[in-house]
């Protein structure tokens, strides 16, 4: 039953509840694509040009792709300025868990009409997967100047605060109590606190994250400027210590941080303290 005011279980036409992506991907397209349709944000309908009915644009191409195979528990859904673009302007990958919790996998929302940095590129022009395999210094050196953080390959559109309370109503339209979710970055984790995520695990790995960026602890004598990504005064912006991170400043590597939230609720957690500058 949904907890959020004024919210309401979620049905399909003749009026069955739907408690998973599972079963609302059991439904003919058009009702599931009503439903997924919910999760897009308004203004992206605007930016794209494109029917919040149809998906199509006005020269007749589909903007809007769901991926919602019958059988399974999973949705994906990208939306792109033109259907044979490489970039999404949103892309969401989401998914039933087996203890009745939704999985937030990404979330991704691109400006298409700002510079591309090619950080998603090794330096042959081979995917990194995310940097694992491989990263393009030049490339992630251009982005972080222009205010990127980490794996950001276009600057957002500041659509994810429009994004997420739609989500959680469709979390708590299902029945569900528990969105969780993995964070590819330091960056993303605060991000996700300030929408009242907590920690499943990695809790420890952000306090001694924090204390270590404090001066004189050790990941603030490393900012010594041997790289663009380790200059004095990072510890100061989540920017700057996500790119000093993402840089391999720390001894064990960004992995294992598993956050979650009680639909409804603020967890409360802070894990960015900076100490002020001395002026």
């Amino acid at each position: 039953m949904a907890k959020l005011p004024g919210n309401r279980q979620l049905t399909d036409l003749q009026g069955k509840p739907l408690g998973t992506l599972r079963e609302i991907n059991g439904l003919d397209v058009p009702q599931k694509e009503r439903i997924y349709s919910g999760l897009i944000p308004p203004r992206l309908f605007s930016i794209l040009a494109v029917s919040p009915e149809t998906f199509y644009g006005e020269d007749g191409r589909r903007r809007i792709k769901f991926v919602a195979p019958e059988g399974l528990g999973i949705l994906r859904i990208e939306a792109r300025m033109a259907p044979d673009d490489r970039d999404t302007v949103f892309f969401l990958d989401i998914a039933d868990t087996h203890f009745r919790q939704m999985e937030l996998s990404f979330c991704i929302i691109n400006d298409p009409t700002a510079p591309r940095f090619n950080v998603d590129r090794d330096e042959n022009g081979k995917d990194n997967c995310f940097a694992t395999i491989g990263r393009n210094l030049r490339e992630e050196t251009r982005a972080m100047a222009a205010g990127l953080f980490p794996n950001q390959t276009h600057r957002g559109l500041k659509l994810f605060a429009e994004f997420f309370p739609l989500f959680e109503r469709f979390v708590d339209a299902l029945g569900m109590e528990i969105i969780i979710a993995e964070p590819l970055t330091y960056d993303n984790a605060i991000r996700y606190e300030k929408y009242g995520f907590d920690y499943l695990s990695g809790r420890l790995l952000m306090q001694r994250i924090d204390e270590g960026f404090k001066p004189g602890g050790v990941l603030f004598r490393r900012l010594d400027g041997s790289s663009p990504f380790r200059m004095p005064g990072m510890d100061q912006t989540v920017h700057g210590r996500s790119w000093a991170i993402h840089d391999g400043i720390m001894d064990e590597l960004w992995d294992g941080v598993s956050i979650y939230k009680m639909i409804g609720g603020l967890a409360g957690i802070n894990s960015f303290h900076p100490e002020p500058l001395d002026v």
